[in-house]
């Protein structure tokens, strides 16, 4: 299984950036797709996921400005990110998580300037 994140970039605060995460392969007993991201010299954190019952989370601090969807013909996720702070610059990973298995893909940056 393979996952390739797109779509970063550098955005003005306020503006909006959608991340795509395209991941090839059989996952055995799907259970989620989530998106984290990391500062450098931070520790990663979540910021949003999506089950294999569509049941959806979201870190306090993106609520009601991320949204996480997914399509499941062309095996992607997407996440929506509306309202960019400067505080949302960071580099953003994709996971999907199986029965027994873990992929992470590479990171896509994300610039916002104020």
């Amino acid at each position: 299984v393979q996952l390739q994140a797109f779509g970063g970039g550098a955005v003005q605060t306020g503006g909006s950036l959608r991340i795509s995460c395209v991941y090839s392969g059989e996952i055995v007993n799907y259970v989620l797709t989530a998106w984290y991201r990391q500062v450098t010299g931070k520790e990663r954190e979540l910021v949003a996921a999506i089950t294999s019952s569509d049941s959806i989370r979201y870190d306090d601090s993106v609520k009601g400005r991320f949204s996480i969807s997914r399509d499941k013909t062309a095996n992607t996720v997407y996440l929506q990110m509306d309202n960019l702070q400067p505080e949302d610059t960071a580099v953003y990973s994709c996971r999907i998580v199986g029965g027994t298995s873990d992929y992470w893909g590479q990171g896509t940056q994300v610039t916002v300037s104020s």
